[in-house]
């Protein structure tokens, strides 16, 4: 049985508290979802902060919702080093001892001293895709990425098996233009 699996193109964004939500945007403030995402209950949003780090900064990065416990950055390693920060390679939520940078919205400014991450590559799973395709939480895996001009094999990707997600793999950008992935394609879990 070919294990295939939706690729998409998890581009850089922002997560953020209530709280910082509220920094950024004032008191009160509540998201507006643009756009719904692949993974059940999460959206893209209106709202759009500016990253800044120590060289220079990102404008109109998007926000994802909903909100979350604590604010988190997801860049590109091509993000985080043209502007000067640190994104070390994390699962989401693995935020201690992460980057650093400021956020900057329309009504104040959030300064994070941790929580720039460059998100490691995963596949979203339920736990009935999981035993279908004999694969367990945190396994890590191979994934073929048969593009056309630029086929290759990602290694060291996380599967993450829980049943509030939907079956797919994201990538970075960087990750993503390394393949020539035109916007999604399908995948083939390997191992």
């Amino acid at each position: 049985m070919e294990k295939t699996v939706l690729v998409e193109i998890s581009a850089r964004h922002v997560h953020v508290s209530q709280a910082d939500l509220e920094t950024l945007f004032g008191k009160g403030y509540k998201l507006t979802p643009k756009k719904d995402l692949s993974q059940p209950g999460q959206f893209a949003c209106e709202e759009r902060v500016t990253v800044v780090g120590t060289k220079k900064e990102l404008a109109g990065v998007s926000i994802l919702g909903p909100c979350r416990n604590s604010t988190q950055v997801e860049l590109s390693l091509t993000d985080a080093r043209s502007i000067g920060v640190k994104a070390p390679i994390r699962e989401s939520g693995d935020i201690a001892g992460s980057g650093a940078c400021k956020l900057v919205g329309p009504c104040g400014e959030v300064e994070i001293t941790e929580g720039v991450i460059a998100a490691k590559r995963h596949i979203h799973m339920t736990v009935a895709d999981a035993e279908k395709y004999g694969i367990t939480d945190k396994q890590i895996v191979s994934v073929k990425i048969p593009t056309a001009e630029r086929a290759l094999i990602f290694d060291d990707v996380v599967a993450r098996v829980s049943d509030s997600y939907a079956l797919a793999m994201h990538l970075d950008t960087d990750e993503a233009n390394a393949a020539a992935i035109p916007g999604s394609c399908t995948g083939i879990i390997l191992d």
